[in-house]
Order: structure tokens, then C-alpha cells, then sequence
């Protein structure tokens, strides 16, 4: 990941994230992103409709907003890896740390990340985009 990129991506976490259907036409959610370890990551859950998307085709682009314009914006083709494992909710914090700080319960927090199924999406970038 190139300066540019990592630098937009540190301070801008409002992103839009686009899966395609099986039947290919687009689905659109909004979602927070984060740099963890220099790596580009968002939260799911095993049940969201992304994730089965995400499942059958790991193609997503990205449409990572600007916080303080409203015309910078950075579009991300990518390639997504699912991290279900038994290290999620780990993986979970350490994004919720970046995007939020410390949970005020970190033992409430590590057990509703357990009972959400939470899994974390990484987004290897292949290209960028836009005015950003």
C-alpha cells in the first residue's frame, strides 16, 4: 500500500462497501474501516448478507469518504479474506481499538463480539481511485 493510501486511510473510516449477488447486480452497505497492523479491516457478522456474498465471490470495491470534504473520496477495487476463526473477537478488538479506542467493559465488549458471531473482513487492495 502506497504512502498516499495509507495516509487517507488512517484519518477516514466512513466507507461504503459494495458485494456483488449471485445473480451479480450490486449490494451496498456502509461500514467502518480500519489500518490494523498496516492491514485494511471492517467487522461483520457470519449472518450478514456481505458475508455470503463475500463467501461465494471475495471481489468488494470500497468508497472510503473524506471526513472533512465532501468531493475527497477513495474508491479500492479488492479482494477479501474472511477471518472467522477462534481469533475473531481478538481481531475485533484490535479494530475497535483503532477506530474507537478501549471498550469501557473490555470483558462485555469480548463477549458480545462472541455472541454476535463478529468476524473481520480483510481487503487486500489491488487498485485506488479518486480524488482523495
Amino acid at each position: 500500500m502506497d504512502e498516499r493510501t495509507s495516509s487517507f486511510l488512517q484519518s477516514n473510516h466512513s466507507t461504503i462497501m459494495v458485494t456483488l449477488r449471485k445473480d451479480g447486480t450490486p449490494h451496498v452497505a456502509r461500514v467502518g474501516v480500519g489500518l490494523v497492523d498496516g492491514k485494511l479491516q471492517s467487522s461483520g457478522t457470519r449472518t450478514r448478507l456481505r458475508t455470503s456474498h463475500l463467501r461465494r465471490d471475495s471481489r468488494a470495491t470500497l468508497c472510503v469518504l473524506a471526513n472533512d470534504n465532501p468531493w475527497a473520496w477513495m474508491g479500492a477495487e479488492c479482494r477479501v479474506t474472511i477471518h472467522d476463526g477462534s481469533d475473531a473477537a481478538d481481531r475485533n478488538l484490535a479494530l475497535y481499538r483503532v477506530l474507537a479506542g478501549e471498550p469501557e467493559d473490555l470483558d462485555e465488549y469480548m463477549q458480545a463480539m462472541r455472541d454476535e458471531q463478529r468476524l473481520i473482513y480483510e481487503f487486500d487492495i489491488q487498485k485506488t481511485y479518486g480524488p482523495f
